[in-house]
């Protein structure tokens, strides 16, 4: 039987999911936060994700559910208000092999959303925002990036709640 997640939890998840994708859309296409935000909420942008099935080696369109709109436009609007102080803030935590600005968009993406929530959003707990983004890096990425983003996210949850 499957764990029972309620809808108010799925549409913060997938509020997160499209925070990054909007995040790395912003900041690579050019296009202004106001434009993207309204595409993602119209549905417009961000509907569909990718779904691979290994053992039959298919990919398949499958439809995301519904978004906590009010909260996705919070991130996003307030990631691009802060941007310059986030970046700055996960240079400050990185270790001296890593810059922030080396890396992939989506991580940058990724790690932008969630400090700015670990920073901003003093009522969701660090441990679950911390989950939350790890599973999003799994998305995107192998083992790598997502046990950095643990390792980086509990350093900067650390500091700056405790």
């Amino acid at each position: 039987m499957g764990k029972f997640i309620s809808k108010k939890i799925k549409m913060k998840t997938m509020a997160r999911l499209a925070a990054v994708q909007a995040t790395y859309m912003s900041d690579y296409s050019n296009l202004p936060v106001d434009e993207v935000i309204q595409d993602f909420i119209r549905g417009e942008v961000g509907r569909y994700a990718i779904r691979e099935d290994f053992e039959h080696n298919i990919e398949e369109l499958e439809e995301l559910s519904e978004l906590d709109a009010t909260y996705f436009e919070e991130i996003v609007r307030g990631v691009h208000a802060n941007k310059e102080s986030l970046e700055k803030s996960i240079n400050e935590f990185l270790s001296e092999d890593f810059v922030f600005e080396r890396f992939d968009g989506t991580l940058q993406a990724l790690l932008l959303c969630a400090v700015y929530e670990i920073v901003y959003n003093s009522q969701t707990d660090s441990r679950v925002l911390i989950q939350e983004y790890v599973d999003l890096a799994y998305a995107f990425f192998t083992k790598k990036e997502p046990k950095m983003v643990n390792a980086l996210l509990d350093k900067i949850a650390k500091a700056t709640r405790e």
